[in-house]
């Protein structure tokens, strides 16, 4: 540790998880580090270029305890399950992760398996992402982590081969900004993270770790917490966190992988002191008026291109024959027509409300 580091000044949670993290410096700023990876789950998808690499160099993974392999995106969503797909190239690639896994030694939650399921929410679920870890995936979502006070991010496949092989990352620090709010009632938080990405663009998270805080996120369901996690990823964000309190505690309680007995009341010790520093100073600040956002839709091409769920700006409804004056329609399903603001021409697309597309 460089003397500097010995007494650390205000500390960002982003910081004081990668810190905490920190095998050694790559550069002479310590912008680039190598990094200790606790925990990844792998999926079908995303993983058999690294496992082949493997394969070829003859290495094996350095810590096969620390992977959860489960098939989550080349698998049908009837809701019959069974083990034969009808697409020849998603059939191949679920076998070859089973034979990778069966291999390498981690544990596979196949399309059989009772515990399956999408591996943002398996994680959680079966308690394995805890407050204070660093987890990595082959999915940008890893963010949805966050939630429960842990660092989660994205890796491309030659990362996931250095990960199995080292249980190590290099990587790039991120510029913390945080985001704060109160939540107003009937609002989602889909409808936050929504307003959000509109309020700084799809690539206003470029670069950053996004910490959530304030009355719109404590009064969330971790549920909600995942949500916005999840989904600042849209805002181009590669992190995502919000410090873990007594409803993430109260989730993770008994869960069949989280601690148990002593174990468990040391970790809750070591969970509560979990935040950023009263003083802590962060890259941006964004303040929502929570209060003030309504339920909101997405209508274009663009993840900030969103609107309240009653008005979208330059566009006209012809939904039922109403047409609205310009600048000011109802959303709610149906055509809009978009009309350009300096040519003044038109055209139809069909939009769906975000609670008909997505839940």
């Amino acid at each position: 540790m460089r003397p500097e580091e010995t007494v650390p000044g205000p500390r960002t949670l982003y910081d004081k998880l990668v810190d905490s993290h920190k095998i050694r410096d790559l550069d002479a700023d310590g912008r680039r580090v190598l990094l200790y990876v606790d925990r990844t789950v792998l999926n079908e998808y995303t993983s058999p270029q690294a496992f082949t690499a493997l394969r070829e160099a003859g290495r094996p993974v350095w810590r096969p305890g620390a992977a959860l392999g489960t098939v989550d995106h080349v698998n049908p969503t009837a809701a019959d399950r069974t083990s034969r797909m009808p697409d020849a190239a998603a059939a191949r690639q679920a076998a070859y992760f089973d034979e990778n896994c069966r291999d390498f030694g981690i544990e596979l939650f196949d399309v059989l398996h009772p515990a399956q399921g999408i591996e943002h929410v398996v994680m959680p679920e079966i308690g394995l992402v805890l407050p204070g870890l660093v987890i990595a995936a082959g999915d940008s979502h890893t963010t949805t982590y966050g939630a429960f006070g842990a660092l989660g991010f994205g890796i491309g496949t030659s990362d996931i081969e250095h990960y199995l092989a080292t249980q190590t990352l290099p990587y790039s620090r991120l510029t913390p900004m945080r985001v704060e709010g109160r939540l107003a009632p009937g609002v989602t938080a889909k409808d936050v993270v929504m307003a959000l990405v509109r309020r700084i663009g799809a690539a206003g998270g470029t670069g950053h770790a996004i910490e959530f805080a304030g009355s719109a996120i404590t009064d969330l369901s971790v549920e909600g917490r995942m949500t916005i996690c999840n989904m600042a990823v849209e805002a181009g964000a590669r992190g995502a966190l919000i410090a873990p309190d007594d409803k993430v505690f109260a989730y993770l309680q008994g869960r069949p992988r989280a601690p148990q007995g002593a174990a468990w009341d040391l970790a809750l010790s070591a969970w509560r002191g979990l935040a950023s520093d009263p003083d802590a100073r962060f890259g941006r600040e964004v303040l929502l008026d929570a209060a003030a956002i309504e339920p909101m839709v997405t209508w274009g091409t663009s993840p900030d291109q969103a609107a309240a769920d009653q008005v979208a700006p330059g566009l006209t409804s012809t939904h039922s024959g109403v047409v609205h004056r310009p600048g000011a329609v109802a959303i709610g399903g149906g055509y809009l027509t978009a009309r350009h603001p300096r040519t003044g021409s038109t055209s139809a697309r069909q939009v769906r409300s975000h609670r008909q597309c997505c839940g």
